[in-house]
């Protein structure tokens, strides 16, 4: 079994909690608040300058240009994502410019970036290529299900945020990054669990944040 297959198996526990979340279910069928939306889309606009690192990272320590081939175009789409698709997206959620440029991440929003920052940092080009397998099959695997079962939500911005993330494009870079990551050495895969694992984590506990609510520490902390 290739190693990024034997990842997801050995934390089946967490990957079906992540794409099966009461967010996921919700946005599927139309009945997620509109206010949880909002919620998440701005936390994970503000993702957005954490995730840029990750992939200029990603592309700076690449072993050859063929490696770092897959990573430019999803690099462009995010340097463009925000003029493309999220003004247009607050627009239509009534989120004002004031609100989203003032917007600062929540606790758990903020723990995430900074790991994988640091991941891109202080990792190797396997460790970035882990964790972003993480960050976007989980992604592609969710809403390829919704897509596969016909989900048909009211609002636009839920469809459109279905069929974004199973889009074929995205369906691609899911599989150079197995590639990356199914060539991990043996000595080198206890990492590579780890950093799964906790980027794993991480993408539960985001949509927990979006769902639930978070706020940091009153006054005095």
């Amino acid at each position: 079994m290739p190693i990024s297959d034997e990842l997801r198996k050995a934390n089946q526990d967490l990957w079906e909690r992540m794409v099966s979340h009461p967010f996921v279910r919700e946005l599927g069928d139309g009945s997620l608040p509109l206010e949880k939306f909002k919620r998440y889309f701005l936390q994970d606009y503000l993702f957005l300058g954490a995730l840029a690192k990750v992939l200029g990272q990603a592309v700076s320590k690449a072993p050859s240009l063929e490696a770092a081939q897959p990573l430019s175009p999803f690099l462009h789409t995010i340097l463009n994502a925000e003029e493309d698709l999220f003004f247009r997206a607050f627009h239509e959620l009534g989120v004002p410019p004031a609100e989203y440029r003032s917007a600062e991440p929540l606790p758990t929003g903020e723990a995430m970036a900074n790991f994988l920052v640091a991941t891109a940092y202080d990792g190797s080009f396997q460790d970035i290529a882990t964790a972003l397998l993480v960050t976007e099959w989980t992604y592609f695997d969710w809403a390829t299900r919704l897509a596969q079962a016909e989900a048909r939500p009211r609002h636009r911005m839920y469809q459109e945020w279905i069929e974004i993330h199973a889009a074929a494009e995205l369906g691609a870079f899911v599989e150079a990054m197995k590639r990356i990551v199914d060539a991990i050495p043996a000595r080198d895969q206890p990492q590579a669990k780890r950093v799964f694992r906790t980027a794993l984590r991480y993408e539960v506990l985001f949509w927990e944040m979006a769902y639930h609510g978070e706020q940091w520490p009153q006054a005095g902390l």
